[in-house]
């Protein structure tokens, strides 16, 4: 099936283990995405792009290895699989994350704390500067969010908190891997997941000829 610019309309598989991936399935309906709820190694070959949701970092952390889906997606994120963290997603992208004791994806050149902000009691809501993606302020929900600590090189800052938060980066890109320490799927703001969708669109144009199927061939 193919949109009216005559490309493949891409799949956006949402990790569905744990965590708010149902919000995420619907914000990509009203984008103009097809969603797949991931939670074998046979479903994650056909899709375009993964995004790891919110929830509990430690809990998605111990399933992704209780599913035998830890390696392959290492994999497939070197070899440039788009992938979007939001929240704990965000954490487990982190090459390195303060007080998480299982292992995790080390695929973003970025260094986050978990529950930095505080507890359930602590989240609030903000409104993003759109940054490069243009219109009026970006609606954010923060929920028991980590805090990027510091990035690495050929990571761009896509967009900060205010003044009142010392301008610190909440949405974060290393080629293709995004970072959100937000939850866009509790809104009804659909850019960042419409930027996403560019994302695997642009690799699902330029595939690279069967490599989903060897990486998982191998590690299956």
């Amino acid at each position: 099936m193919t949109n009216q610019h005559g490309s493949r309309i891409v799949n956006v598989g949402v990790l569905a283990l744990q965590g708010d991936f149902a919000e995420h399935a619907a914000s990509l309906r009203r984008a103009g995405a097809q969603p797949l709820e991931v939670r074998t190694l046979e479903q994650l070959q056909h899709v375009d792009g993964l995004i790891i949701p919110g929830g509990e970092s430690t809990t998605i952390a111990r399933l992704l290895i209780a599913y035998d889906l830890r390696e392959p997606l290492i994999e497939l994120g070197r070899r440039g699989l788009p992938l979007w963290g939001t929240c704990a997603g965000a954490i487990l992208l982190a090459e390195e994350i303060i007080s998480l004791d299982r292992p995790a994806l080390h695929l973003m050149p970025m260094t986050v704390e978990r529950n930095a902000f505080g507890r359930q009691i602590d989240s609030f809501e903000a409104h993003l500067e759109p940054g490069p993606f243009g219109g009026g302020a970006i609606p954010a929900v923060f929920i028991r969010a980590p805090r990027i600590r510091s990035v690495g090189d050929g990571v761009d800052v896509l967009l900060r908190l205010g003044a009142e938060h010392d301008h610190e980066p909440v949405a974060v890109q290393h080629q293709s891997i995004l970072a959100t320490t937000f939850h866009p799927e509790l809104t009804a703001d659909t850019r960042i997941h419409r930027h996403f969708i560019e994302m695997c669109q642009q690799r699902a144009d330029n595939p690279r000829p069967s490599e989903a199927h060897a990486t998982l061939g191998r590690l299956g």
